[in-house]
């Protein structure tokens, strides 16, 4: 009986395991835009192209759905929910109030080994995107804003900005399509990195509202031409 009961959790960490590894799959595939918005998530292929039974990849879709990621309609199948411009406005304008606060911080204590941080962070920016490493410059780009809050100490301030972030991933790494995008960054983060180098409190929160503000027109600019892709 003791050998059965084992066996039996044995199998169910393997479909949790089994699962985890689709909803991570799919997860990334979603965020990265592999998978665009409104596309039609086809488990059967899914089953056959990763080698798995049914049951991982609904597990999977089902957890995406709870992370609104994926919209379920039942007897029509699951979908790549599209991204909610009302939603992302909102989070742009959380994430606005705090990071300006977390900058104007930053240009008050921020010693010389922060900044060079910052700056190093921007150096290598500037050579993703000269090289039209996307993939790499979304990285230096999120890690830009990590630094703010982490070299300060703010570990609650990190969680919040880090939850904005992961649901705002997507319209973020479609921000950075437009042609010039990514070198528009890069001078805005400079703009942040010049106020906050010479102690200029006010400089630095008007410099990053500033940035997240052409984030939002940015993605107008996105919606406009791929209107298909968003909800209201």
């Amino acid at each position: 009986m003791l050998a059965a009961k084992g066996g039996r959790r044995e199998v169910a960490r393997g479909v949790r395991s089994k699962a985890d590894s689709v909803y991570s799959e799919l997860r990334e595939a979603i965020l990265s835009g592999a998978l665009e918005p409104g596309c039609l998530i086809d488990k059967a292929t899914l089953c056959e192209k990763l080698g798995v039974s049914r049951f991982p990849v609904s597990a999977a879709v089902a957890r995406l759905a709870y992370d609104k990621l994926v919209d379920v309609a039942p007897q029509h199948g699951s979908f790549v929910s599209r991204i909610s411009l009302a939603d992302v406005q909102e989070r742009l304008f959380i994430r606005s109030a705090l990071e300006g606060e977390v900058a104007a911080e930053a240009a008050r204590r921020f010693k010389d080994a922060d900044k060079d941080a910052l700056a190093e962070n921007l150096k290598e920016a500037a050579v993703a995107a000269g090289a039209r490493d996307r993939s790499k410059f979304y990285e230096l780009d999120v890690g830009f804003h990590h630094i703010l809050t982490s070299r300060l100490g703010m570990p609650r301030t990190t969680e919040l900005l880090d939850s904005l972030r992961v649901h705002l991933e997507r319209a973020r790494r479609l921000m950075m399509s437009p042609s010039g995008r990514v070198e528009e960054v890069v001078a805005e983060h400079k703009a942040v990195l010049a106020a906050i180098a010479v102690g200029d409190a006010e400089g630095a929160r008007e410099a990053i509202r500033n940035h997240l503000a052409l984030t939002g027109r940015v993605l107008g600019k996105v919606a406009d031409l791929r209107p298909e892709m968003f909800s209201p």
